[in-house]
């Protein structure tokens, strides 16, 4: 049996849970690498990544480059002596990095690869109306999530399922295929297969305010599933028209109402407890909304102190 000596990289919560786990299984992590330290919230104070303050909870030696091909980086790597590399929500890592450990460096990626490759794959696994999707676990090469593949596990998306509920059940199962993969590199029994491309294969890119947009051209159930995908966060947003301004209002949750629409896509239907938006086969129904410089509320709440005007249009 190999003496694994683990080096862990990730930065979001995602990455904790994996490597939180690690810890109780009694895997011997000698480093931690992760993003710097970056200003957040209103007041802009430095906030430290999930996985250093985890880390440092436990006692384990946190590196946070600036850039991974820096010399004096890439010496204090070498001097913890890791022989495996775990990557969980991090960074493309350049050649110098990876290839670096004994037993090779290997990445979770949450989606079932070859689809969904990229920064961002619950979210458009949910937009994209997938009713399935899972974790797999690869040997990382000189490409963006096209190494071998190592393990696969696959799990359903149910049809209210929102990207912060799938997050969760991904990390759980990611954790549990993480400690099979570690497992079986600890015995020496490792079968990595290459990946395959036989059909068209959907990417993950990272989310942008171009993309987290609502369309409202296109049908209720695609629609709908952009609310999904992108709940709780960043959130998706619409663009709403009046009186000669544009204001982005974000949208947290909301419901299929599978009625003929009477106006074009983009107007509305209101009433002292309804917000509703047409779209091409039915009407998005707000339920949780975001007025600018407001708190999330019920989009009966913000209809209370918002008034729309007669001409107020979706675009």
């Amino acid at each position: 049996m190999r003496n694994l000596r683990i080096i862990f990289m990730g930065t979001p919560a995602f990455a904790v849970h994996i490597l939180k786990t690690l810890i109780e299984y009694n895997y011997h992590v000698v480093g931690v690498v992760t993003a710097p330290d970056k200003p957040a919230g209103r007041g802009m104070k430095l906030q430290e990544p999930a996985v250093k303050q985890y880390a440092a909870s436990v006692g384990l030696k946190v590196l946070q480059p600036l850039n991974l091909k820096d010399e004096n980086f890439i010496a204090e790597l070498k001097s913890l002596g890791g022989n495996l590399q775990i990557v969980v929500a991090f960074r493309m890592l350049p050649k110098a990095v990876w290839q670096l450990p004994e037993y090779g460096t290997f990445n979770l990626h949450a989606s079932l690869l070859p689809q969904y490759r990229g920064a961002a794959p619950i979210n458009w696994a949910i937009i994209n109306g997938e009713t399935a999707t899972g974790v797999t676990t690869f040997f990382i090469d000189d490409k963006i999530d096209t190494g071998a593949m190592i393990l696969q596990r696959e799990v359903s998306i149910m049809p209210d399922e929102t990207a912060g509920t799938l997050h969760d059940k991904l990390m759980v199962l990611g954790a549990g295929l993480v400690l099979e993969t570690v497992e079986q590199i600890q015995q020496g029994n490792v079968v990595a297969r290459p990946q395959t491309e036989s059909r068209e294969l959907k990417p993950a890119p990272k989310l942008t305010k171009e993309n987290c947009k609502l369309n409202f051209s296109k049908s209720i159930h695609e629609v709908y599933n952009h609310v999904r995908g992108l709940s709780p966060y960043p959130a998706a947003y619409a663009t709403l028209q009046q009186s000669g301004k544009e204001i982005d209002i974000k949208v947290f949750e909301a419901d299929i109402a599978a009625e003929t629409p009477v106006g074009k896509p983009g107007s509305m239907v209101v009433t002292k407890t309804e917000w509703k938006i047409a779209v091409a086969n039915g009407y998005l129904k707000l339920i949780e909304i975001q007025l600018p410089g407001k708190k999330r509320m019920k989009a009966k709440e913000a209809l209370n102190g918002f008034t729309l005007s007669a001409d107020a249009m979706f675009t």
